[in-house]
């Protein structure tokens, strides 16, 4: 009974920290711990892609399975996720604040131009907005994560013969972090922020848009169904990718620059290098990857969206418009003047 009764206390304990918490405070919760899943699930793939747009010549003429196999044969099964680290330390608050900023554009939009429609293309700006956002504060962690995944270091552990154990430029997030801080300051950091930007905005607005223009035509009883919820997703991730790739592939060349052989070139503005890729290593290059980006984005823009709705479930996040009715009641609550005063 004594056992039944702590437990019973500690429910309702639980239940009064979820209702204690403010809005935004479950937002970004609920953003954070989708993004962070997401990412881990297909950190193997994330690798492979980012090896795929860098470190043409080694990767792309092995495939897929090739590159696979060559990455276990010199970095062990761990190699897939060299650079894990520094993506979930950068997708847990990029996640927090995408979603997050998502729900608040979102709101605001609502709030300052009431007469507005709630449908998709709502979504589609509030995205857009939310992803640039989100980028902007958390790029310096996109881009030692895209370092770090861009070395391809031998375990000395693993023996394997005719293998050249490379240096290792960077030893961890902070060193590459400080590295290339003293190196080129503040600006080093925001490299190839520019094509992030270009890329985000129409990708980030035109994944939202989807997913809620997908789920618009599911019946009202199956909307929380979790496969309906992960082949919206899936549809979601797969026609923002699509669109956006080229960009992607820019933004990776400049991060790594540095790192490339001095004949590669200076890769400077977003159009100046979109030109120099095609014109040095061809078209095709601005797709490098594609395929397992389609691999990638599929299950991670799925995982995303099925995950935060279902911690929004769980930390008991209002609907979207019951939310806006709250926000939109309690500012014209706090205007009114008091009754005492009246």
């Amino acid at each position: 009974m004594a056992k039944g009764r702590e437990e019973g206390e500690g429910c309702v304990h639980w239940d009064g920290v979820i209702e204690g918490m403010p809005l935004i405070a479950k937002e970004l919760i609920a953003g954070g711990v989708a993004g962070g899943v997401a990412k881990t699930v297909v950190a193997p793939l994330e690798r492979v892609k980012i090896l795929f747009q860098t470190r043409r010549a080694e990767f792309q003429s092995i495939g897929l399975l090739g590159s696979c196999k060559k990455i276990v044969r010199t970095e062990g099964v761990l190699g897939f996720y060299r650079g894990n680290g520094a993506s979930v330390a950068r997708i847990v608050p990029y996640a927090a604040l995408h979603y997050m900023a998502y729900e608040q554009y979102r709101r605001w939009i609502i709030q300052t131009f009431p007469d507005i429609g709630r449908g998709p293309v709502l979504d589609l700006v509030a995205g857009s907005f939310a992803g640039g956002t989100a980028v902007l504060f958390t790029y310096p962690l996109d881009l030692v994560r895209t370092k770090l995944a861009y070395q391809v270091v031998g375990s000395p552990k693993l023996n394997v013969k005719g293998l050249v154990h490379s240096e290792q430029v960077y030893r961890g997030i902070v060193d590459c972090f400080s590295k290339t801080y003293k190196e080129a300051g503040i600006r080093g950091l925001y490299r190839g922020v520019a094509p992030s930007l270009y890329g985000i905005f129409p990708y980030a607005g035109l994944k939202f848009y989807f997913y809620e223009e997908m789920k618009s035509h599911v019946p009202q009883e199956h909307k929380n169904d979790l496969v309906v919820k992960l082949v919206c997703g899936s549809i979601a991730g797969l026609m923002g990718q699509t669109f956006t790739y080229p960009l992607d592939v820019v933004r990776r060349q400049m991060q790594v620059q540095r790192l490339l052989s001095s004949n590669s070139g200076d890769l400077k503005g977003t159009m100046e290098s979109l030109v120099k890729i095609v014109h040095s290593q061809g078209w095709r290059q601005l797709f490098s990857g594609l395929s397992i980006n389609y691999l990638k984005v599929v299950p991670s823009v799925a995982i995303g969206f099925t995950v935060y709705d279902v911690m929004k479930s769980f930390l008991r996040v209002p609907s979207r418009d019951e939310a806006t009715v709250e926000v939109v009641t309690n500012k014209r609550n706090t205007n009114q003047p008091s009754s005492l005063h009246s």
